[in-house]
């Protein structure tokens, strides 16, 4: 954006010779002088000093907790990915839209209607080729983490499970509003719904396991872990086992970063400043303290 200095001897010299510039076709040349000047995306927020990133609100294990204090897996990756870009980190956590295109639009590309956003970068974004089709004013990349849903059971009370029909007559728990409660619900057309009590959140569900009010609880692999973590000592009687259902991905999905589809230099710092950590075992130190498996992507 071509502006002059907004007071002083040179804004006034400026507004003098401008008639002259247009008279004689320079200010063609000024305004490209200008331009050259602009700074890109990544010297913008080098020059702020912090690397604004956006986080889910009530997202445990990942991004939890009172706005101005916010904990998890996510919080601490983007701490340390900030950190090595040489920059502070400027947290904005959010509520989750109604869905992902939401998110992605008030977060990473044009801003709420509130006032706040977008921030330099989202965290906990599927890397999906079809998610990126439908926005394409983003890019998903510098994947960090494989989600995967299982099945956290009491091995007391189901020692193995083959399939979801040996589930039948069992308590089970899953959190309200996730796409794992409708998998269970909706198997065999509404095989276990009955079974099946609703939890706030993945932890909750797990927790009910732990304390014997469940037999088994779908979640995701980080919510069961973090939930064992959060006990204390891993309880031996509880075990992670996988389970296939109509609609659920059995190999999980990758998550990444969004940026603005135009940041491209930010986009090579972001995948540097994650490589690094890689493999420096920063990465897996980091998934270690929050109680979590550093799966690969």
């Amino acid at each position: 954006m071509n502006r002059f200095p907004s007071e002083g001897p040179n804004r006034r010299r400026l507004l003098a010779t401008v008639p002259a510039l247009l008279a004689t076709g320079l200010a063609g040349t000024l305004g490209t002088a200008a331009a050259q000047t602009e700074l890109t995306d990544l010297a913008r927020i080098k020059a702020s000093g912090a690397l604004k990133v956006a986080v889910y609100k009530d997202n445990a294990p990942f991004s939890d907790g009172p706005a101005n204090a916010v904990t998890g897996l996510d919080v601490s990756i983007a701490e340390a990915v900030a950190a090595k870009m040489g920059l502070r980190l400027s947290l904005l956590p959010f509520d989750a839209g109604e869905n992902m295109n939401d998110d992605l639009r008030n977060m990473v590309w044009r801003g709420h209607y509130l006032g706040y956003g977008p921030a330099d970068v989202m965290l906990q974004v599927p890397v999906d080729r079809y998610l990126m089709q439908r926005n394409r004013q983003v890019i998903v990349l510098a994947p960090y983490m494989r989600q995967q849903l299982v099945l956290a059971h009491d091995t007391r009370k189901i020692a193995e499970v083959q399939s979801a029909d040996d589930l039948k007559g069992l308590p089970l728990a899953a959190e309200r509003g996730a796409g794992a409660a409708s998998a269970l619900m909706g198997y065999g057309g509404g095989l276990l719904r009955t079974q099946v009590g609703i939890h706030a959140t993945g932890q909750d569900a797990v927790k009910a396991v732990i304390e014997g009010k469940a037999a088994a609880a779908f979640v995701t692999r980080a919510q069961a872990e973090s939930a064992l973590f959060a006990a204390g000592t891993k309880p031996g009687n509880i075990r992670l086992s996988p389970l296939s259902l109509p609609g659920v991905p059995d190999t999980g999905w990758t998550v990444g970063m969004a940026i603005k589809a135009e940041h491209k230099e930010l986009g090579l710092a972001l995948e540097g400043a994650l490589s690094q950590l890689r493999s420096s075992g920063e990465l897996l130190a980091i998934f270690q303290k929050h109680g979590l498996t550093l799966t690969a992507p």
